[in-house]
């Protein structure tokens, strides 16, 4: 992301943190059928990495089932609740910090999973982060993510979404489809394991990608 995109952003979900964190989860079955396929690629020796975690809720659910996990997000407010959290849950292996995959704060790796939850479409390059989180991952190692794919019926509501965004009541979003994400992580050196929509819907496809 450029500094600019970061701000912009950054400010959009600082301002909604609280009540993002309030908010309850739209698809509960759809959820923990992420969470069960994530915990699967997980082992208790695994160092893992979340980008793009929000509050941290996700964190704290799949933080007991690996060694060492870091929780990042390049928003302040969402940081300052997830680390809220983290302390209050007392999860002694789960850091909470501030950041972007290619910033010194997430660490140099390996690790054995980055985990990009919701993400992929809030994100101007998404090939790009794709590569860096390549980079970041020792062999054999799997980058988990669940994305948007806002194609179809979606694509006439893009002015509507240009115009909120405008007026700071949405953030940026990038539209990607099915083919195209699939195609982002086997550029990026990637083998897909598994993609598929635990909701039916490609409003939440789920992919797994495997580094040789």
């Amino acid at each position: 992301m450029t500094s600019m995109t970061v701000s912009t952003s950054a400010q959009f979900w600082d301002r909604i943190a609280r009540k993002y964190a309030a908010k309850p989860i739209s698809n509960l079955p759809a959820y923990e059928k992420t969470l069960e396929r994530t915990r699967s690629y997980l082992s208790p020796t695994d160092s893992v990495l979340e980008v793009g975690c929000g509050t941290a809720s996700t964190a704290l659910l799949l933080a007991p089932s690996v060694a060492r996990y870091t929780a990042s997000d390049y928003s302040s407010g969402m940081v300052e609740v997830g680390r809220e959290k983290a302390t209050a849950a007392q999860a002694n292996n789960l850091s909470v910090v501030q950041g972007v995959l290619g910033d010194a704060s997430l660490g140099d790796g390996p690790y054995n999973a980055v985990l990009a939850f919701n993400l992929l479409h809030l994100v101007p390059d998404p090939a790009g982060d794709a590569r860096r989180a390549y980079d970041l991952l020792a062999p054999g190692g799997y980058f988990i993510s669940k994305s948007a794919c806002l194609t179809g019926w979606f694509t006439l509501l893009r002015p509507v979404f240009s115009l909120m965004r405008l007026l700071g009541k949405a953030p940026s979003i990038t539209y990607l489809t099915v083919d195209g994400l699939e195609a982002m992580f086997r550029d990026a050196g990637f083998e897909i394991v598994e993609s598929y929509s635990p909701s039916g819907s490609d409003t939440g496809r789920f992919i797994v990608a495997r580094k040789p």
